[in-house]
């Protein structure tokens, strides 16, 4: 067997069987049961996670989750990360957050730069931001002075990170396009296709999945793009207005960043009708949309889900609970009007 770390009473105790069963388990010899092996080594696996779970409770671990994104999106990972801390058992976890909105690559690495110095302790970062080479060096450097690095929803290439979670963006993108595809079938034409920054990795991921699964889906399809417009939505309606100047036969939309109710704005103001409208996260926002048809489907996963998993990982990385740092994409849930997820209906 593995570690014998415990008392052979202890170990006789929980399983269940004499001290000299478990004596001759732990040696190897003979003379004993299978059912009694079992009972022997689910006993010190059970003693293992009781060991373990001693150790956490007598740990604190400041965690700080740095995120770039619109409010609505930063409100929804501060709401998800402060139910994910309640659950972070048998550890005490605590988090700090810093958010902003459009920062610069230089920013953000400034940011990152600050966390655990100047006398202040952090266990790990939760990061949301480009995958920028500034980023990325950022994220090196603290791994250096030992915090490991979790990234949310998109990924930094390059940079030493523990491990991501959130969606499977590639999955995403090819699920929008076959859903459009089926939906636009005998129609002709553009699509429109939105972006709230081509430097997040996981938006990159959407459209070059989107881009291959329509070509492959319905060859032809004209696709007009908008980018770098941070999901704010004046800002979105403003550059979707011009994009479509010339394109007013506009049969769907996939938005893969935000400023949805932009885009609804500006196709309104182009005279432009309901159409296929596929997007990303289930927010006030577009549950409001779907609700009212402006949206078709959103392509949700559970940010609850992603921070329980990136608190996981940074356990993980402390050697305070068992495995390595594994990243953990969630598949996308296709939500409709009409299976919005219970905890999420009005």
């Amino acid at each position: 067997m593995g570690r014998r770390s415990h008392r052979v009473a202890d170990v006789a105790e929980q399983a269940g069987v004499s001290i000299a069963t478990v004596d001759r388990v732990l040696h190897g010899r003979p003379g004993v049961s299978a059912r009694a092996v079992r009972a022997v080594e689910a006993a010190v696996l059970e003693l293992e996670r009781q060991q373990t779970q001693v150790r956490l409770s007598r740990r604190t671990l400041l965690v700080d989750v740095v995120v770039d994104a619109p409010r609505r999106f930063r409100d929804a990972v501060t709401d998800a990360t402060e139910e994910a801390l309640t659950s972070a058992r048998p550890a005490t976890v605590r988090a700090r957050f810093r958010t902003s909105e459009g920062a610069t690559p230089a920013e953000l690495a400034a940011v990152v730069d600050g966390i655990g110095s100047g006398g202040r302790v952090s266990h790990g970062l939760v990061l949301k931001a480009p995958d920028d080479p500034l980023v990325a060096a950022a994220v090196q450097r603290a791994r250096e002075r030992g915090i490991p690095t979790v990234t949310l929803v998109t990924d930094v290439t390059a940079s030493g990170r523990a491990a991501y979670v959130g969606l499977d963006n590639t999955a995403a993108g090819a699920t929008a396009a076959y859903l459009l595809a089926r939906l636009l079938a005998g129609r002709d034409g553009v699509v429109l296709a939105t972006l709230s920054h081509r430097s997040f990795l996981g938006e990159q991921e959407r459209a070059a999945a989107f881009r291959d699964r329509l070509a492959a889906e319905d060859p032809g399809r004209e696709v007009v793009v908008v980018a770098d417009v941070h999901g704010e939505d004046d800002a979105t309606r403003q550059a979707v207005a011009a994009a479509l100047a010339d394109h007013r036969h506009l049969d769907g939309v996939y938005s893969m960043g935000g400023g949805n109710a932009g885009i609804a704005t500006a196709l309104g103001d182009l005279g432009v009708g309901a159409v296929p409208f596929v997007a990303h996260d289930l927010d006030a926002d577009n549950l409001a949309l779907l609700r009212t048809g402006v949206l078709t489907a959103v392509l949700h996963h559970d940010l609850r889900a992603d921070l329980r998993a990136a608190l996981t990982q940074l356990l993980r990385a402390h050697r305070l609970l068992p495995g390595a740092p594994t990243s953990v994409p969630s598949a996308p849930q296709v939500v409709t009007p009409w299976n919005v997820p219970p905890r999420l209906r009005g």
